[in-house]
């Protein structure tokens, strides 16, 4: 008797540790097929426009004495500064739910140079601060999930209650929580659009909770100014999307210090973006100046750069001129990928294949863009889409992963790990758990097997550069509105582009260069207007990044329209090494920079450290109107994927470029030779 009660005893620990160990599995199938069931649902396109009536009350913010005392020290001839525009926090739903905890303050103690941590655990660092950040959390929601982490709300159902309260505990930063975190970050959007939508949930209870956060918003930028070392921008995310879920998102930007709308814009005061820029119209009658910058129009499935209206009708010249005024700037490159074009629409650009994450619809990408400006203009419709490019991270924990070799991924904790974002196998209770129960996430390679969410195909975000006098909030966001903005893949290089008429070489060594640019010629992002026929000379000049490869080539992508049709061509306008483009390929020959796969090292021989040159177009036609924008190559590098595989010890995949090109854009140069009529420039 008593070795029968000593028999269920152990069979009893030997149950109870099977189902301990069990648990968390059996708990995220249970989470993933209830996630499962909210799969079709497509919130976004049950939204009616104008539900809640747009608020245009304003709040009056006092600023800090330091900031008003400051006194402007300004350079005539600008200097280059660095920033981000696109970083979420704790106070965006989706950020919130993935596992992030840092507020917009921990936002801008990162761009500072301070260490934060990752939701994943591992501390993140500048190399060096920046010069300038906009924290942009969505707008739909804002604070709602932060706050409903912590405390019980009681307007939300207790489905999504218990889904969010507590779900950024310590200890909740385990791969098993993801489903948790999926299902969270469906349910929180879900269930609280459909509360609004049948009446469950009063509005004003979350508009109390997105006011009170954004007021936080405002008071962490004011807190974090220091005018002539670091400017903080205040903005947010408008999240708006087609009925078909394409993405046609912006990031608004307030140049105002002291005066803000109450609550931001949101999708559920409409999707309809040209709404969006009727109420930034409205204040800026008001006196509150902002712009807008659509971001990752490669995800928008070609309705970003339309050439129809959101009612299906035609562009006209009102559409386009209030585009213009409320989206002088376009984010070209960051985490999702780049925007600039795809290799199925630039098929003689041999580096168009870069970091690309999408489809190739024609709507999609900023080169395209580009040129269907100009087919409306030649049509006598006002070119809507005459915008300068920056760059920027999309960062969701607060810090921008601006090196490969430091990439901590999107998503907070569901991608924080090489494992998680699918650049090395899956091993141990991960790789049997996913491969036998949910075989959708994972992919087998060369006899491995990966997480297949998609990481893998992200970049390691970008950077915005400007040309402005000072590091003030001021003199930045006027370098935006006059569009001297440029592009950066995360490299600091720093790219100046102008234009003008009878320059020599000679103008390239002399002191007083740049100051004859500006006052004899037009900077990246303006237009030069045709002169008795003469061919522009186009100056470029680049300039590494001190940490960064040395550059390989800079060129310029050329657009037109000719007899009706899209036409563009890539030149190479400066080689390093001392070797120069073919005169008919034009193209540099390859400079023979290598990258060592075994530890990342790159050739010490060839590559630049600067690329200067006055260039003439080969094919100019003075009749003909065209866009003009640079492109810089550095010299190859490790991407992101090849470092992960090389700290961990495995081989890389061998499906993902191993390694990558880090590039930077300026702004276009628009050559006008409108109705055939020669301007002169004074």
């Amino acid at each position: 008797m008593k070795k029968h009660y000593i028999f269920l005893g152990f069979g009893g620990a030997a149950l109870a540790l099977t189902l301990a160990i069990s648990q968390p599995y059996i708990v995220m199938l249970y989470e993933f097929f209830q996630l499962k069931a909210y799969v079709g649902f497509d919130p976004e396109a049950d939204i009616p426009d104008q539900i809640i009536p747009t608020n245009d009350e304003i709040i009056t913010t006092d600023m800090p004495t330091r900031i008003s005392n400051y006194e402007s020290v300004q350079n005539k001839d600008r200097n280059a500064y660095f920033g981000d525009l696109h970083v979420h926090t704790a106070l965006s739903f989706d950020a919130n739910a993935l596992g992030t905890t840092a507020t917009p303050s921990d936002a801008y103690r990162f761009a500072k140079g301070e260490a934060i941590d990752h939701p994943s655990g591992f501390p993140m660092q500048l190399d060096r601060p920046l010069d300038f950040l906009g924290v942009t959390d969505h707008a739909s929601y804002l604070g709602v999930n932060y706050k409903a982490e912590r405390e019980r709300l009681s307007f939300i159902s207790n489905k999504l209650s218990n889904a969010l309260y507590g779900i950024n505990a310590e200890g909740n930063n385990h791969w098993t929580k993801n489903s948790r975190r999926w299902l969270a970050y469906g349910l929180s959007f879900i269930e609280l659009t459909a509360g609004i939508q049948d009446g469950s949930i009063d509005h004003d209870d979350l508009s109390k909770i997105s006011q009170d956060a954004w007021l936080d918003t405002i008071k962490a930028a004011h807190a974090h100014y220091d005018p002539g070392t670091f400017t903080t921008f205040v903005g947010f995310e408008f999240s708006s999307a087609t009925d078909a879920a394409s993405m046609l998102h912006r990031n608004v930007i307030f140049r105002s210090s002291t005066r803000f709308p109450k609550e931001p814009f949101s999708r559920f005061n409409s999707q309809n973006p040209e709404y969006l820029w009727d109420w930034m119209d409205g204040l800026r009658d008001q006196g509150i100046e902002s712009l807008a910058i659509p971001h990752n129009s490669n995800y928008s499935n070609g309705q970003m750069f339309e050439l129809e209206d959101w009612a299906d009708n035609p562009i006209d010249d009102k559409y386009a001129e209030q585009r213009l005024r409320n989206e002088p700037i376009v984010e070209i490159t960051q985490v999702k990928g780049s925007s600039d074009t795809h290799p199925l629409l630039s098929k003689n650009d041999e580096w168009a294949f870069f970091e690309i994450d999408s489809a190739e619809n024609e709507g999609s990408y900023v080169r395209t863009a580009l040129l269907r400006g100009l087919s409306l203009d030649a049509k006598g419709i006002v070119n809507p889409y005459k915008f300068g490019l920056i760059g920027s991270s999309d960062s969701h924990v607060a810090a921008s992963s601006l090196k490969e070799e430091n990439y901590h991924a999107k998503l907070g904790v569901v991608d924080g790990t090489p494992q998680a974002r699918g650049s090395v196998p899956l091993t141990g209770s991960r790789l049997f758990f996913e491969k036998t129960f949910l075989p959708p996430l994972v992919r087998e390679i060369d006899g491995r097997v990966f997480e297949n969410m998609g990481a893998i195909t992200r970049g390691s975000a970008g950077l915005a550069g400007v040309w402005a006098e000072e590091n003030t909030r001021e003199a930045i966001y006027d370098a935006f509105r006059r569009k001297e903005t440029f592009a950066t893949t995360g490299p600091r290089i720093k790219v100046r582009f102008f234009a003008g008429y009878d320059w020599s070489d000679e103008m390239l060594k002399s002191e007083d260069m740049v100051s004859t640019a500006y006052s004899s010629g037009v900077p990246m992002g303006a237009d030069l207007l045709s002169k008795n026929g003469k061919s522009p000379n186009f100056l470029i000049w680049a300039v590494r990044d001190s940490l960064g490869a040395p550059l390989q080539r800079a060129q310029i992508i050329k657009g037109y329209v000719r007899g009706g049709k899209h036409n563009e061509i890539v030149y190479d306008v400066a080689c390093s090494d001392g070797l120069s483009p073919d005169p008919t390929t034009h193209r540099c020959t390859d400079n023979g920079a290598t990258v060592d796969l075994t530890d990342c090292s790159i050739s010490t021989d060839g590559g630049a450290d600067e690329l200067i040159t006055l260039w003439q177009d080969p094919e100019f036609d003075s009749a003909q109107d065209a866009f003009y924008y640079v492109r810089i190559l550095e010299n190859p590098t490790c991407r992101w994927s090849t470092w992960d595989a090389l700290r961990v010890g495995v081989e890389r995949r061998t499906d993902i470029p191993a390694t990558i090109e880090e590039r930077a854009w300026s702004s276009p140069i628009w050559y006008v030779n409108a109705n055939g009529v020669n301007v002169e420039v004074q």
